[in-house]
């Protein structure tokens, strides 16, 4: 069974590549990496015929290019820059960076070894291939497309009976069914509610004229941990202070829980709190977080009703509104809702990721503030990273 192109345009990925790459074109051209692919779910197994596709699909994903009216959108951006978009003119995805591999008992092996401002982009590309080649492959795509659709027309009716009332953006490029699908979902959301208020994915929102979302990930504080010169538990202020002096608070949701919630606090400063438009949560019990959110703000004499609380972490449309009608009236709230959309179907979706492991050859990881999305193939370094996050914390208890 031979796929149709999955991958037809580069820019069918999520917005914060492109925000974040920014940032290493300018400041961080020294940085190398490695991301490893995972799958979370148990059992699965990827057969020959999928990892035969999946390379396949990876060859084709590799001889594109940004066309000149990708590359005119992108430029219409505002905070994306003319130099980064002619260097996009130039750069297209390098098949050597990308090494999959299969083994015996069928699970799926994918590392992506490369400079980091190219490394980096394969990822959501990746993990699109992977899922729909999966999905398309495993079971029979008209079955699922059906039970899809059903859920799909239930959750427009749901919003336009008044069920839901809270404002939103598709986050599903990850672990969509399929291209075709996703389509679909972020088309008729933008065109038969008033609740979608945009896309990750850039192609999407340039063919439907709807507002890109996004800012940046975790990869881009953990590569901060790859320097020699920064302070493990500092990698948050310097991400901050980079970013800022990219965008000056042009693109300024900040994701607090790549090395904890509490550590990333200390270094949301005054400075911060007043130049980034909110914070994003992505782990962690969510009503914790934002309460916790609220009362850092307050403590800076900043209004929590002028900043947003942005949730995304594994939503649906009933924990999106129940959390909307805790914080409503204390905050700016809104969602990043991703595979619930995207991919919900009569089959349970895959749980995948890739994710950043090494830069310039040193580990790095991902603490999270939930233990099962901690990822790090060196268990000495994450003692350590733990270790060094828990001394600064320490430190500023007894401090007070």
């Amino acid at each position: 069974m031979k796929l149709e192109p999955i991958i037809v345009s580069l820019l069918d990925t999520d917005l914060y590549k492109f925000n974040m790459d920014q940032v290493i074109f300018h400041k961080h051209t020294d940085l190398s990496g490695e991301y490893y692919f995972r799958c979370r779910n148990e059992g699965v197994v990827f057969t020959k015929e999928m990892y035969k596709e999946i390379n396949a699909q990876i060859d084709h994903l590799c001889k594109l290019t940004f066309k000149k009216d990708e590359l005119d959108y992108l430029r219409s951006i505002r905070f994306i820059k003319d130099d980064y978009v002619e260097f996009l003119r130039l750069w297209h995805p390098i098949r050597d960076y990308v090494k999959v591999e299969l083994s015996r008992k069928g699970e799926l092996n994918i590392c992506v070894h490369g400079p980091l401002f190219s490394a980096m982009q394969f990822e959501i590309y990746l993990l699109e291939i992977v899922n729909e080649v999966y999905f398309r492959m495993k079971y029979d795509y008209a079955t699922l497309r059906a039970s899809a659709e059903e859920r799909l027309n239930q959750k427009i009716a749901d919003f336009n009976s008044g069920k839901y009332t809270f404002s939103f953006a598709e986050f599903g490029c990850r672990r969509r069914l399929s291209r075709e699908w996703q389509e679909v979902v972020v088309r008729r959301f933008a065109q038969e509610t008033k609740n979608c208020i945009g896309t990750s994915n850039v192609w999407l929102a340039w063919k439907y004229n709807l507002t890109p979302i996004g800012t940046y990930a975790h990869e881009f504080v953990q590569m901060y941990q790859g320097i020699d010169s920064i302070p493990l538990a500092y990698t948050n202020f310097y991400a901050l202070e980079d970013w800022y002096d990219e965008y000056r608070g042009d693109n300024g949701t900040a994701l607090t829980d790549t090395v904890t919630t509490d550590l990333f606090l200390l270094d949301f400063n005054r400075a911060m709190v007043n130049n980034f438009t909110g914070v994003r949560h992505d782990s962690g019990d969510p009503y914790e977080w934002g309460e916790k959110m609220i009362r850092h703000y307050e403590s800076y004499g900043a209004d929590p009703k002028t900043k947003l609380l942005l949730f995304s972490n594994s939503l649906d449309f009933d924990r999106a509104q129940a959390l909307y009608d805790h914080f409503k009236d204390r905050a700016k709230v809104s969602f990043g809702i991703g595979t619930f959309c995207s991919n919900d179907t009569c089959e349970d979706p895959l749980n995948i990721v890739i994710k950043l492991q090494t830069v310039n050859g040193r580990p790095v990881a991902k603490l999270s503030d939930s233990p099962g999305k901690t990822m790090c193939r060196d268990g000495e370094y994450l003692d350590y990273l733990q270790r060094s996050v828990a001394f600064r914390l320490d430190r500023v208890k007894h401090h007070d």
